[in-house]
């Protein structure tokens, strides 16, 4: 009388594959979890923005960024869906120069500092808005995530 060989619920393979399984999730999920909640900083001392012909040099404490395009949106619609107190920092990607008011600082840069800004927060549309809050000196560290207006 011969014995059939079958699949036993416990077998080594079956363990085996499963953990590995497993094992792949988890760290596909701590991955794309530290991937994409990290915060990043942004130093006024190492990248150069102007404000109408000087130099932008922060006063604040916090700041909105947003980063718009002034030959595609308007600014002003994208102003009242903000709800926050805090100052508003206008990058335009267009790189017009605006004047600035009480409440928006409007800024341009070079496109490789632009550029720089847009890959460091993971910036993927425009117009978009994140929070940065003052670490030291002129470093501000991001403190929300970047939402698209």
């Amino acid at each position: 009388m011969a014995f059939k060989r079958g699949r036993k619920l416990f077998s080594l393979n079956y363990l085996f594959a499963s953990f590995f399984g497993a094992l792949m999730i988890a760290s596909a999920y701590a991955y794309f979890n530290y991937r994409f909640a990290k915060f990043h900083f942004i130093d006024f001392n190492k990248k150069v923005f102007y404000e109408k012909k000087d130099i932008f040099k922060p006063k604040e404490n916090e700041y909105i960024v947003v980063l718009f395009s002034s030959h595609q949106n308007n600014l002003k619609k994208i102003i009242k869906k903000i709800k926050n107190k805090a100052k508003i920092l206008a990058i335009d990607v267009y790189q017009k120069r605006f004047k600035s008011n009480k409440k928006v600082i409007y800024v341009t840069s070079g496109i490789n500092t632009i550029l720089t800004v847009i890959q460091r927060f993971n910036i993927y549309y425009i117009p978009s808005a994140f929070m940065i809050k003052k670490v030291k000196n002129n470093k501000y560290k991001q403190e929300s995530m970047v939402q698209a207006l």
